[in-house]
C-alpha cells in the first residue's frame, strides 16, 4: 500500500490506533466515525499492508531503570554491502541498541542505545560494542534530557502530500 492509497479514513483509524492500540474495534468505529464492520476491514487492510506493524505499550525507561538514553555514531571500515549487511546483523544482536539507522554524513550508522547507568554504558560500549569487527570510529552523545520523545507520527502532515 502507497502513502498515495491511503484514505483520508485511514488516517484517522491511524491517528486512534497510536492514541490507544488497545481501543475496541466498536470504539474505534465511533472515534472515526464508521460502522464497524467496514472500520474491522480497514484495520485489517491496514495490517495485512505492512502499514501497521504491530501493537505495543509505551513504556517509562527510567521507571523500568534504563536510565541512560544515548545516541551513537558509527564508522566501518568499509562501506561494502557485504560489511554492511554484516554491521546491521550484527546490530539486531544486540539488545541495549534499541534502534540502528544506517545514516548521511560523517558517520555510517546511528545507534539509539539504552543502559541502566553510566558504568553498564561503559562496559557495553568498550567491552561489546567496540570490539565489534569493522568499526572504525564512535562518537557517544547523552541524553540529558527528552524534550519531545517519539510518540506519534505525524498523520496530519501526510494528508498534505497525497
Amino acid at each position: 500500500m502507497s502513502a498515495s492509497e491511503i484514505t483520508p479514513a485511514d488516517i484517522r483509524i491511524l491517528k486512534e490506533l497510536q492514541r490507544s492500540g488497545r481501543i475496541t474495534n466498536q470504539d474505534l468505529a465511533d472515534k472515526v466515525g464508521m460502522a464497524t464492520s467496514p472500520c474491522w476491514r480497514r484495520v485489517k487492510h491496514l495490517e495485512e499492508s505492512g502499514v501497521i506493524t504491530g501493537y505495543q505499550a509505551n513504556i517509562d525507561r527510567q521507571k523500568i531503570k534504563l536510565g541512560i538514553l544515548a545516541f551513537i555514531r558509527v564508522k566501518i571500515d568499509s562501506h561494502s554491502e557485504e560489511e554492511s549487511q554484516h554491521f546491521e546483523k550484527q546490530m539486531g544482536a544486540l539488545k541495549p541498541v534499541i534502534a540502528c539507522y544506517a545514516v548521511a554524513g560523517d558517520a555510517d550508522f546511528l545507534l539509539q542505545v539504552v543502559s541502566e547507568d553510566l558504568d553498564t554504558f561503559s562496559t557495553f560500549a568498550m567491552s561489546v560494542l567496540r570490539r565489534l569487527p569493522g568499526i572504525k570510529e564512535m562518537q557517544t552523545t547523552f541524553v540529558l534530557r527528552e524534550v519531545k520523545p517519539l510518540d506519534y507520527l505525524p498523520l496530519d502532515q501526510m494528508r498534505r502530500s497525497t
